[in-house]
């Protein structure tokens, strides 16, 4: 999803079926866990599960077919690692030259797998 495309609640017409919306933002939640990629769009998509719109269900829809055209693009988790959590920081105290704030920086690992991240 386009960082600068923005929703709205006042455009569009009201969803008949707001229980279908619900659903499938709940299901797209679950996907979420292992398709990072997905999460700052379906992130928009949950703001509006209370009065839910045409329009988000057109962008919800959009969401699915793009899952669909890029299959494998998810976490994968080796059968043959261990689950260590590991996890590794940086930080520079007032590291910024502008602003003179510190600036961090993390990876998560479970095993060989990055989990998240902040650069």
């Amino acid at each position: 999803m386009d960082p600068k495309y923005k929703l709205s609640d006042f455009e569009g017409d009201l969803l008949p079926a707001e229980f279908q919306y619900r659903r499938l933002i709940g299901r797209l939640l679950y996907l979420a866990i292992t398709r990072p990629d997905i999460t700052y769009a379906l992130h928009k998509l949950s703001q509006f599960l209370n009065k839910p719109k045409t329009h988000h269900l057109h962008v919800a829809a959009h969401l699915l077919r793009f899952i669909k055209s890029n299959p494998g693009q998810g976490l994968f988790f080796s059968t043959n690692s261990s689950l260590q959590l590991r996890v590794f920081g940086d930080a520079d105290w007032a590291g910024c030259k502008a602003t003179r704030r510190s600036v961090t920086s993390f990876c998560v690992f479970i095993g060989e797998s990055l989990i998240s991240r902040k650069v």
